[in-house]
């Protein structure tokens, strides 16, 4: 089982992530809000581009809607996407801008979420992942 630590007195439970360019030569570590009521993780169009990353690059132009309104943007499969003690190869995220002054690039959704169990311990600032079986 692995651990992830986080901010217990934060507003929100965020974690590193590291995410790397085309061919894996050159990554970057960010900072990431989980987030369970987000089908998809998202990273913002900043973070893509300083690794190389174009909307060129993407597979599908996207609009995602959210509590403040829609935001146009699009889906991308990065090298690799690494969070929570765990590394997945091809990863596709969505790339779109997020509400500035939270500190965060971007949001750990369930596209990532779903292939581990995970217990979050808030009073602790841990979260306990282990990958799914199957």
């Amino acid at each position: 089982m692995k651990v992830a630590r986080f901010d217990p007195t934060g507003a929100l439970i965020i974690v590193d992530a590291q995410i790397w360019g085309h061919g894996g030569r050159e990554k970057r570590l960010l900072s990431l809000a989980i987030d369970t009521g987000s089908s998809e993780t998202v990273i913002v169009p900043e973070i893509v581009d300083e690794l190389g990353y174009s909307p060129r690059d993407g597979e599908a132009v996207t609009t995602v809607r959210g509590a403040v309104g829609k935001e146009h943007g699009y889906t991308l499969r990065l090298a690799r996407f690494a969070s929570l003690g765990f590394a997945v190869p091809d990863f596709r995220v969505h790339v779109f801008d997020l509400a500035s002054g939270w500190g965060i690039d971007g949001l750990i959704g369930l596209s990532y979420l779903r292939q581990f169990n995970y217990q979050v311990r808030s009073a602790e600032g841990r979260l306990l992942v282990e990958r799914a079986a199957g």
